[in-house]
């Protein structure tokens, strides 16, 4: 595998941070190297959020990404603030529940999916940033499908078990669309 180089982005409260250590623990668990570095504002639940995930077989130099592979932007703002920063031959996937405008760039492949009203409509409300991991586990293969739901079982806390089953449905919602 290449090393992928995602940055996840939106507001506080869609779970991005958990999405970036769903995808973190996924390489960890095919023993890959691995780096999730969360930014946040000053208020999680609202404000803007964002988190970096390198996946590599080679070491990582920097936790930081300047120049991600993949962008999973869930509210215009981010997108704006990141959509330049993709290297070409690289995806942005867009929550057009609430991204409006989709970026025109011809050097990147744009994948547009109604995450958020998705996950709603289905019943498993705050759950799009799952859904758009499985979009990006289609169009990128960076792990296997098993290794993923087995991140997410690590990744959901105990208190929080019954949550596994909702997140699975929306990872699979991801992978068929």
């Amino acid at each position: 595998m290449q090393e992928m180089r995602v940055v996840l982005a939106g507001f506080g409260g869609q779970g991005l941070l958990f999405a970036g250590k769903v995808i973190a623990y996924a390489g960890l668990i095919e023993n890959r190297e691995v780096s999730w570095l969360p930014s946040y504002g000053p208020e999680m639940r609202g404000g803007t959020a964002n988190c970096s995930v390198t996946v590599s077989d080679e070491p990582i130099g920097s936790p930081l990404i300047m120049d991600p592979t993949a962008l999973i932007a869930m509210n215009q703002p981010s997108l704006l603030k990141f959509e330049e920063t993709v290297v070409p031959g690289g995806i942005i996937l867009a929550d057009t529940s609430l991204v409006t405008r989709i970026p025109e760039r011809d050097d990147v492949t744009v994948f547009e999916l109604e995450a958020t009203n998705m996950a709603e409509d289905a019943g498993l409300k705050g759950l799009a940033n799952i859904v758009l991991v499985g979009k990006l586990l289609k169009e990128t293969q960076f792990c296997a499908p098993e290794t993923i739901e087995d991140a997410i079982r690590k990744a959901v806390p105990p208190r929080k078990a019954a949550l596994v089953e909702k997140n699975l449905q929306a990872l699979k919602m991801g992978m068929e669309n």
